[in-house]
């Protein structure tokens, strides 16, 4: 019988910004004027949404997967910090690193534009750690046609392995050959 799913926004808890670090792989980015405007929003509303974490229980520390921004806001304004005892709202996912990987994505591309380059790193880490095209495509929101531009951009050959492709053309051969 399938255990029953909770989400994990049920079990929001406060943890001190001390124990949260960013991530290595997170391609977004927020131009200036939109971090001045999501100051203001957590002044004048506070924190509506809370960070989403991967606990290290090695360490008890806190690996975001989604929030950043929202964490860097409070890291650079001391009034946030202060008013909210130092303290994120966190809600925490159990998922391996190529889960959080695609869940970082996946809330991302749903308000956010992306660095082509990280996005580059992160398919080709994907496929090198054996994720199918098909897995990638499904868990990251992409078409085949991105995935492929993508990879193309990162000109790493071991993207393309274990690929078919037309024999149409061959170096120095004519179309009659």
């Amino acid at each position: 019988m399938k255990e029953k799913f909770t989400s994990p926004v049920y079990n929001v808890r406060p943890i001190p910004i001390e124990k949260i670090q960013a991530n290595a792989y997170n391609p977004n980015s927020v131009a200036p004027p939109e971090m001045k405007l999501l100051y203001k929003s957590i002044l004048e509303d506070g924190y509506t949404m809370p960070i989403v974490c991967y606990h290290i229980p090695e360490t008890d520390t806190y690996e975001i997967v989604d929030g950043y921004h929202r964490y860097l806001t409070m890291k650079q304004h001391k009034d946030i910090y202060e008013r909210e005892g130092g303290c994120l709202p966190v809600s925490v996912i159990d998922k391996p690193l190529s889960d959080r990987m695609a869940s970082t994505i996946r809330h991302n591309r749903a308000r956010g534009t992306h660095s082509i380059e990280l996005m580059t790193n992160i398919v080709a880490e994907l496929v090198e750690s054996g994720m199918s095209d098909a897995w990638i495509m499904k868990n990251i929101g992409m078409d085949a046609e991105e995935l492929l531009r993508l990879k193309q951009i990162s000109g790493l050959a071991a993207l393309f392995k274990d690929k078919d492709f037309s024999h149409a053309w061959t170096a120095g051969g004519g179309a009659d050959d």
